[in-house]
């Protein structure tokens, strides 16, 4: 839902919230990934997929440029991967 409101700048409801301020797929993922890191000081660790970092990722059903902006939100997660290891769906043992 954060993405999709970064791009489309309406709420859960529908609502227009500054409608002039709405950034592509590319940027949300910027503002979510690297710049996120980057505001908690953590762009050494985490933000982008490099040697050396945690790992952390989503693999999605659908790629965010390819769907209506509003549908962004309904995306399914395939899997979640954190620190190198699955953590969704639960890796079976």
């Amino acid at each position: 839902m954060a993405m999709q409101s970064m791009v489309t700048r309406k709420d859960y409801r529908g609502r227009s919230w500054g409608a002039n301020q709405k950034v592509t797929v590319d940027e949300a993922l910027t503002i979510g990934t690297i710049n996120g890191a980057h505001a908690s000081s953590e762009e050494r660790l985490k933000g982008s997929i490099a040697a050396g970092k945690l790992a952390d990722f989503v693999v999605l059903e659908k790629d965010p440029h390819d769907v209506n902006p509003d549908e962004i939100k309904d995306i399914k997660i395939n899997r979640t991967v954190v620190g190198g290891k699955t953590t969704y769906p639960k890796e079976r043992t």
